[in-house]
């Protein structure tokens, strides 16, 4: 076993994290409500919930349904919207040493570019994610279930910002490839996988949906294996970093995520059980190189394929 400490370090674009382990988007809110139970600096990145242009109330509740591995969420991309969280909630999480990657959601391609250029502005963001994905809202998965509709998005805000741009792709198409190469034709620095997935659960009492939105996306343990295969098939076909995300609960499913092709994982439903979800997997990830002689958390990236 190796005494000197590994190198946990990986690069998404022109963004250097300290470690592979950052939060996934609506699942952490703005960052600094977990502050009191996570240590905010230990993160590799805090992805915050979703911005949109305007302040959107969300959907009509119920909202959230536990499911047998999981659970179902309808949130609706509820927000105070892009100029409140400007002025309101990023301040206070860039007081913390952490990257900041702000998650953008649109109804067009002229809503994404406007949050583009307004929080590259503002100076307190690292990255840019863009939700292309959401199942919750009527028009969330447009852009992802069409190559020409992905490129011809990203390649527009590409042309507004600077910052590293990840694109979030969904698991509710066909095939996920060309969506893939489509973003990085279009100058994606780095692709996160996956959004949730479409599904739906019924009150056998009320004899209705559990759901106020009746269909809802899916996250937790059940989608493990369906993220897993998407990070596979994705890491074949490309050349950026991947972001690994859909049931990472402990260091041994990051670890999957890791050797099917990710440099990088977001923890989301996990949190909701246990706050410190993620920093725990990030010294799950740790003890893992030193107990295995790794000089870093690179060398395992995509080993699975060799």
């Amino acid at each position: 076993m190796t005494s000197e400490r590994p190198d946990m370090s990986v690069q998404l674009g022109s963004l250097r994290l300290r470690n592979p382990v950052m939060t996934a988007s609506g699942t952490f809110g703005f960052g600094v409500e977990y502050a009191e139970c996570v240590d905010l600096e230990r993160l590799g990145a805090v992805v915050i919930k979703a911005v949109t242009v305007e302040p959107r109330i969300g959907n009509r509740p119920p909202r959230i349904a536990e499911t047998a591995a999981g659970m179902l969420n309808a949130i609706g991309l509820q927000n105070p919207g892009v100029d409140a969280v400007i002025a309101e909630k990023l301040p206070e999480l860039a007081s913390y040493d952490v990257p900041i990657i702000a998650n953008l959601a649109g109804e067009s391609v002229a809503e994404y570019v406007q949050l583009a250029e307004r929080l590259t502005a503002c100076g307190y963001v690292a990255a840019l994610e863009l939700n292309i994905s959401c199942p919750n809202v009527s028009h969330g998965m447009m852009f992802s279930s069409s190559p020409e509709l992905t490129g011809e998005l990203v390649a527009a805000v590409r042309r507004v910002t600077d910052l590293p741009l990840i694109t979030k792709l969904s698991p509710n198409v066909t095939d996920i490839v060309p969506m893939a190469v489509a973003a990085v034709e279009a100058g994606s620095d780095a692709l996160s996988l996956i959004n949730t997935l479409l599904g739906m659960s019924i009150d056998v009492a009320r004899r209705r949906p559990m759901v106020g939105n009746i269909t809802a996306g899916l996250s937790g343990p059940a989608i493990k294996p369906v993220a897993l295969r998407c990070v596979w098939q994705v890491y074949e076909a490309v050349q950026v970093p991947l972001i690994g995300m859909g049931g990472i609960m402990d260091s041994h499913d990051a670890l999957q995520f890791i050797m099917a092709g990710a440099s990088a994982v977001a923890v989301g439903t996990a949190s909701f059980v246990n706050p410190a979800a993620s920093v725990e997997i990030i010294g799950g990830l740790e003890q893992y190189c030193c107990d295995h002689d790794l000089c870093g958390i690179g060398s395992l990236v995509g080993v699975a394929h060799s």
